[in-house]
């Protein structure tokens, strides 16, 4: 009878190239995959306090409108527009969806003007639910 002689194992060698194809593949597929959530970063707003703020999500999200408290004031979303063009693009998007919420983004020194003139172009383009956005009053 022939037995083979036992042969010394060598110990099992990880291949650290395969191991960093992998990893970059994964972190490729989390930068492509990932959304980021859009704000205005050049607008710094002080909002206005409310003892009767109320929080909470909807299910359809408002426009958003900001007035900043220097010049350029308005904001649709994350671009400028003048409050001449304002009326304009509030009857777009009141045609596109008219069931559409419009909230106000105010900083505590903009000028009350231009909220009237956001307030007035938003009853000329019919639209019903208008609200102010404020942050809770947290000093009692």
């Amino acid at each position: 009878m022939n037995f083979s002689r036992k042969r010394k194992r060598q110990a099992p060698a990880v291949i650290i190239i395969a191991l960093i194809d992998v990893l970059m593949v994964v972190l490729i597929f989390l930068v492509v995959t990932t959304t980021f959530k859009q704000q205005v970063p050049s607008v710094k707003l002080a909002l206005p306090e409310s003892s009767q703020a109320k929080g909470g999500a909807t299910e359809d999200p408002p426009l958003i409108i900001t007035i900043a408290n220097q010049a350029p004031h308005l904001y649709i979303g994350n671009r400028s527009v003048t409050s001449s063009r304002l009326q304009d693009e509030l009857m777009a998007a009141a045609r596109g969806n008219p069931t559409m919420k419009l909230a106000i983004r105010a900083d505590k020194q903009a000028p009350i003007g231009e909220v009237v003139s956001v307030m007035d172009a938003a009853k000329a383009a019919r639209i019903k639910n208008v609200s102010l956005l404020t942050k809770e009053d947290n000093s009692k």
